[in-house]
């Protein structure tokens, strides 16, 4: 049975030396204790994480082999280049699918890969997700949320969607701390990260891009969320009702679907870092099986956990083979 991990990160030396650098400064982001933990001062030398994400080709590999696992669909890892003035995060996000392409190439039965692109500057980033799809041969595309604070239902980011929709290129959107709007209150008892603010933040992005209209616009562009939808599929029925209730009393977008018309047709879901048989089968039973996919989130989560999960999972054996690996050989073009 195919095995395809889907949010698998890696980084580069040059967005390490630009993290580091970054975090040397007073930056108030919540994104800046993780930033500083993993590239701050002496990290290079002992952070198993900094090791675990730019040894591609070695020990990753080694863990892989020893658990089964046939491939990884590597990603940037958050915050990608997003934190940079745009003319940097251009050039960095450029370095680094140069870099992957580089490794998909010795190694295209191990991975596959999603392109980053800076938000930044939307005509570039448009230029960037063609160049990555049509020259570089990259299967999707990544990018950690929100952008200096802003997201991406507004409309000066839409070229990027058009690209994306235009190249058949799937976004993942994973997570990265609350945007300073909504930071004080995850900012105690470590709430800005993976405990809770992550799965916060990227749900209400992408909430934000279905109330926009944005899949009305776009109807074949297909987004990502990690995480078993960032809780999203727990939400969809009051989602809907409430929707419904507000759109006859307000000037929100009018919509040609329910919310969760447009999350089943447009979303897909992956289990990183969820390995809770329960939820699982939920997912699978709201959205599809076709909507599901496996995920380790390597080198963050252990991947042993992870086989371990799906394998004793409650699936008929045709669910398993979809979610363990055919679901992402669709949605991101890989050929085996």
């Amino acid at each position: 049975m195919l095995k395809i991990a889907t949010e698998e990160a890696f980084s580069i030396p040059e967005v390490a030396d630009a993290l580091g650098a970054l975090a040397a400064r007073g930056d108030p982001s919540l994104d800046m204790p993780l930033v500083r933990s993993i590239y701050g001062d002496g990290a290079a030398g002992d952070n198993r994480l900094l090791v675990g994400l730019l040894d591609v080709e070695r020990e990753r590999l080694r863990v892989m082999d020893g658990n089964g696992v046939d491939m990884h669909l590597l990603s940037l890892t958050a915050p990608g280049v997003q934190m940079f003035e745009a003319a940097e995060g251009t050039r960095l996000a450029r370095v680094a699918n140069d870099y992957l392409a580089d490794v998909v190439r010795r190694h295209p039965t191990r991975f596959a890969g999603l392109a980053s692109f800076a938000p930044q500057d939307p005509a570039a980033a448009a230029k960037e997700i063609a160049r990555a799809r049509a020259e570089l041969g990259l299967h999707g595309l990544v990018v950690n949320s929100h952008t200096h604070d802003e997201y991406y239902d507004d409309p000066k980011f839409w070229p990027i969607f058009e690209a994306a929709e235009a190249h058949r290129a799937a976004i993942y959107i994973h997570p990265r701390a609350p945007a300073a709007r909504m930071a004080r209150g995850f900012a105690d008892y470590r709430m800005d990260g993976a405990l809770w603010g992550y799965g916060i933040e990227t749900s209400t992005h992408a909430l934000r891009l279905i109330f926009s209209g944005l899949f009305d616009r776009f109807p074949g562009l297909t987004i990502v969320l990690g995480h078993m939808g960032e809780g999203i599929p727990f939400w969809l029925w009051r989602i809907d009702y409430m929707h419904a209730a507000m759109s006859r009393t307000s000037d929100m977008p009018r919509l040609e679907m329910k919310p969760s018309d447009y999350f089943r047709r447009n979303f897909a879901i992956t289990t990183s870092g969820q390995e809770n048989p329960l939820a699982l089968r939920y997912s699978i039973d709201m959205l599809g099986v076709d909507r599901v996919l496996w995920a380790i989130d390597y080198p963050y989560q252990p991947t042993a956990p992870a086989v371990k999960f799906m394998d004793e999972a409650p699936l008929t054996d045709e669910e398993r083979a979809a979610v363990y690996g055919g679901n992402a050989a669709r949605i991101f073009h890989i050929e085996r």
